[in-house]
């Protein structure tokens, strides 16, 4: 445990329903608009598709835990194909982001230390970028732009960003 008061630790297939969750609360970042239910999320194929079948080959998963051992946080990687892309779909060797923090323990290090370690673990898989899409007026958008991803492609209200995180 890290002076933080959390701790990291890998996603397992027994953390499939806490995925989905921090899925939705990614999808409901924002608490001034219309929340989405967990109903709606997963029954949208397009949203979906992010934790189906949690975990599948390739995918790659950290949970962030408090000092009792709850779940906190999570974020994993998951490869997409053309014929059935993400949200932020770069390329078919190019696993996508998802990221996900309970909103009592947002602003405290939880998403940015989740990314540090699952750039780490990418790197070690073998992976040279990884991408994700973000809505421009999510301040999340800053923590990735600080982390080193970079705009690729920009929608009316969303960017493709990309890390690079080794140069093989």
């Amino acid at each position: 445990m890290s002076d933080s008061g959390f701790s990291l630790r890998t996603a397992t297939g027994d953390d499939a329903e806490f995925l989905a969750d921090m899925l939705v609360a990614a999808v409901n970042w924002d608490p001034a608009r219309q929340q989405v239910s967990r109903e709606q999320v997963l029954g949208d194929r397009q949203t979906a598709h992010y934790v189906e079948g949690w975990p599948r080959a390739g995918d790659l998963g950290v949970v962030a835990v408090d000092a009792g051992g709850q779940p906190i946080g999570a974020v994993w990687l998951r490869l997409f194909s053309a014929d059935d892309p993400g949200y932020g779909f770069v390329a078919a060797d190019v696993p996508e982001l998802s990221l996900g923090v309970v909103p009592q323990w947002r602003g405290r290090g939880v998403g940015r230390t989740l990314l540090t370690e699952i750039a780490r673990q990418a790197e070690e898989s073998g992976f040279t970028r990884m991408c994700l899409s973000v809505e421009r007026a999510n301040r999340a958008r800053g923590l990735y732009a600080d982390e080193g991803f970079t705009t690729v492609e920009s929608g009316p209200d969303s960017d493709t960003m990309i890390k690079i995180i080794s140069r093989q």
